[in-house]
């Protein structure tokens, strides 16, 4: 199960900031979270938004294991 971290108002649309999914990819997790919760889904599939496996961020699909974290986050702002 990988370990799932929501960040900013990712985190606020779905009401948690981590919690273990069961997954084998990026895309099939990124599908899981939003067959359970179409707000959250809606807001990962936003513009600007970055996933990281294990700290790195990623573009595409990339595969898991029980040890990744994967954290989602928002596009960011500031001046």
């Amino acid at each position: 199960m990988a370990r799932v971290l929501l960040f900013g108002r990712l985190a606020d649309a779905a009401g948690w900031r981590e919690r273990t999914v069961e997954a084998d990819s990026l895309s099939a997790l990124r599908a899981a979270l939003t067959a359970s919760d179409a707000q959250l889904g809606e807001a990962l599939a936003g513009p600007g938004v970055q996933a990281a496996v294990d700290k790195t961020i990623l573009r595409g699909d990339a595969p898991l294991t029980a040890a990744s974290e994967v954290a989602f986050l928002p596009p960011m702002s500031g001046g």
